[in-house]
C-alpha cells in the first residue's frame, strides 16, 4: 500500500519477451505493486503477464484489460475507434478506483511502454491526475537486432521505424530514403510490407524476426517467409548496410591470427594504492593489455583476467623486466609494465626507456602513462605542504653513493626547498633517516614541520605530523614517505580540531 493519499501509477516495460530481459527495477516494482494490470485479446491469454509471471507474488490484485475486439467489425456507433476509445476510458476508470483507494498500480507492457506500447493509452488518461512513472524496457527492435546479430546503425547512418499499417506507397518511399529500417505490426500487413520492400529495391536486405528472444523465436530472410500465419509479434528489419553480409555462425568462424608486429609497451602508473587512485587512461591500458609485467606486489593490485598473461618479478631486476616486456611487444603483444605511483618517479619508465634505446628494440613503440605520485598523495592527506617550490629525492644509496645523496640534501636545505623523500629506510638501510635529519637541521629550524605518510590509500594508512627535531627514525620504514617543510611551511590547528600543514604560495620579501 502506498504511503500517499492516492496510489502511484507505474508503466512498466517488460522487454521483447525473454523474462530475463526485464530490468531489475521493473522486476522489483512488479513484485511490490498492489495491483497488476495487463492487456489481452478476448481469449484472455496475456503475453505481458506471462513475461512478468516470475516476478508476481501471491495476493496481488490482477486487472485483466481485455480488448473488446482486435480486427473484427463492430456495431459500435463510433466504429472501431469509438469502441476502442470507450474501452480505454473504462480501463482508466477501473485503475483510477484503485489509485484513489491508495493502491499502487503497475500496468505491464511488452517492449517499451512509450514505443507503440499499449500502456500509453492509460498514461494519457491518468498521468495528469496521479503520480506516475514510466520504466523503459528493451524494445522489440533492439531485441530483433540482438538475436539477428547485426548492428541496427553504425557511424552516421539513420534508423527509421515504421508501422506496417502505413499505405504501401508510403512504406516504399520511406524505406528507399533511409539506411536501416524496422517495420513493426506485421501480421495481416505482411504481404503489403513485402511488396513495399520489393518496390523500394530492398527486399533482399530484409530479415523477418518473429517473437525475438523467446522460445518461439524465428529468423529468416523476409523474401522466403510464407505470409500465412505471420503473427502480430513479428517485424521486418533491414540492419546497418555496413558489413551487410551476415556473420558466419560461431562454430564456422575462424580465429583471427595474432597481429604480429603491432605490439607495444605501455608503462602504467598505478598510483599509490587501489583503483580509486588509478586514472581512466591507465585503466584502459591495463584492460587492453595481453601481457602484464611488474614487481609482484604491484602486479597483485591489478585484477586478474584469464585472457592476460602475468609475469611477476622481484623488485631488483628492472633491466631484465624491461627487456622481457620489449621482447614480448616485438613479437606482437600489447604489454603493460606496471609501476606504483608515477612510473617516471623512481620507477620503471626510465628503466624501460633505457633498454628500449638499444638498437634491437628501436622499432618497438613505448608509451608512458602518468600516475598519482606518493608525494602528492601524502601531501593531500596533510594539507598542502607542496604548495611552493619543492625537491624530490631518494634516500636509497643502492644506485648512487651516499655522498651524492648527502650533497643533494644539503643543497635542497640551503635552497629552502620543501623535500619529498622517497625510500627513506628498509630492513637493510636503517641509518639514513637520522643522517638526513641531522643534515637538514644544519640549515632548518628544529620546529620545521615533518609529515610521515605510510601506506596512503591502503589498509594500513597512517599519517604522523611531527617536527624535524622530534623526527624519530624508528617510526619510518620502506612504506613511508617523508615531507620536510621549508622555512615558510606552517602547521596550523584549526577550529574543527584538525591540523593542516601547508606552504604558502607567497614567499616572504
Amino acid at each position: 500500500m502506498s504511503d500517499n493519499v492516492t496510489g502511484r501509477l507505474w508503466g512498466v516495460g517488460l522487454g521483447p519477451g525473454d523474462p530475463e530481459l526485464v530490468t531489475v527495477k521493473a522486476a522489483r516494482l512488479i513484485g511490490e505493486a498492489d495491483v497488476i494490470a495487463f492487456h489481452s485479446a478476448r481469449h484472455g491469454r496475456s503475453i505481458a503477464r506471462s513475461v512478468a509471471a516470475p516476478y508476481l507474488r501471491d495476493g496481488q490484485i490482477e486487472e485483466a484489460l481485455i480488448y473488446p475486439l482486435t480486427t473484427e467489425t463492430t456495431d459500435h456507433p463510433g466504429g472501431y475507434q469509438g469502441a476502442i476509445d470507450d474501452f480505454y476510458a473504462d480501463c482508466a476508470l477501473r485503475l483510477a478506483a484503485h489509485l484513489d483507494a491508495g493502491r499502487d498500480v503497475v500496468v505491464l507492457c511488452e517492449g517499451d511502454p512509450l514505443f507503440y506500447g499499449s500502456y500509453m493509452h492509460m498514461h494519457k488518461r491518468l498521468s495528469h491526475r496521479y503520480v506516475t512513472e514510466v520504466v523503459p524496457g528493451v524494445t522489440s527492435v533492439s531485441g530483433a537486432a540482438a538475436v539477428l546479430g547485426r548492428p541496427l546503425v553504425e557511424r552516421d547512418e539513420t534508423l527509421t521505424v515504421l508501422p506496417g499499417t502505413l499505405p504501401a506507397e508510403v512504406l516504399a518511399e520511406r524505406v528507399a530514403a533511409t539506411d536501416s529500417v524496422a517495420i513493426l505490426k506485421l501480421g495481416r500487413t505482411f504481404t503489403k510490407v513485402r511488396d513495399a520492400l520489393a518496390q523500394a529495391g530492398r527486399l533482399d536486405e530484409a530479415w523477418y524476426v518473429e517473437r525475438a528472444t523467446t522460445g518461439g523465436q524465428r529468423l529468416a530472410p523476409l523474401a522466403e517467409v510464407d505470409p500465412d500465419g505471420v503473427p502480430y509479434f513479428s517485424l521486418a528489419l533491414i540492419p546497418s548496410p555496413v558489413n551487410a553480409a551476415r556473420p558466419a555462425p560461431a562454430e564456422e568462424a575462424e580465429p583471427a591470427p595474432p597481429a604480429v608486429g603491432s605490439g607495444e609497451v605501455v608503462v602504467v602508473g598505478l598510483g599509490p594504492a587501489g583503483r580509486p587512485w588509478l586514472t581512466p587512461e591507465a585503466q584502459d591500458a591495463l584492460a587492453a593489455a595481453d601481457e602484464l609485467i611488474g614487481y609482484g606486489p604491484y602486479l597483485d593490485r591489478v585484477p586478474p583476467n584469464p585472457r592476460q598473461r602475468r609475469h611477476p618479478t622481484d623488485n631488483r631486476v628492472e633491466a631484465e623486466r624491461a627487456a622481457h616486456a620489449l621482447e614480448l611487444a616485438a613479437a606482437g603483444s600489447r604489454v603493460a609494465v606496471v609501476s606504483s605511483g608515477d612510473p617516471g618517479v623512481f620507477a620503471m619508465a626510465s628503466a624501460v626507456l633505457e633498454v628500449a634505446c638499444e638498437p634491437r628494440f628501436a622499432d618497438v613503440p613505448v608509451r608512458v602513462l602518468p600516475g598519482l605520485t606518493a608525494a602528492h598523495a601524502v601531501a593531500s592527506r596533510a594539507g598542502a605542504p607542496l604548495g611552493h617550490d619543492y625537491c624530490v629525492l631518494s634516500l636509497s644509496d643502492l644506485l648512487k653513493p651516499w655522498e651524492v645523496v648527502a650533497g643533494r640534501i644539503t643543497a635542497a636545505a640551503k635552497a629552502d626547498l620543501v623535500l619529498a623523500i622517497y625510500n627513506p629506510a628498509s630492513k637493510s638501510r636503517t641509518w639514513q633517516v637520522a643522517a638526513a635529519r641531522d643534515l637538514l637541521l644544519e640549515h632548518r629550524a628544529p620546529e620545521t614541520p615533518v609529515v610521515i605518510g605510510r601506506d596512503v590509500g591502503g589498509a594500513g594508512e597512517s599519517m604522523t605530523v611531527t617536527t624535524l627535531a622530534e623526527l624519530d627514525p624508528a617510526m619510518v620504514d620502506m612504506r613511508c614517505l617523508l615531507l620536510v617543510g621549508s622555512s615558510t611551511t606552517r602547521l596550523v590547528e584549526r577550529g574543527d580540531g584538525g591540523r593542516v600543514v601547508f606552504t604558502p604560495r607567497r614567499y616572504p620579501a
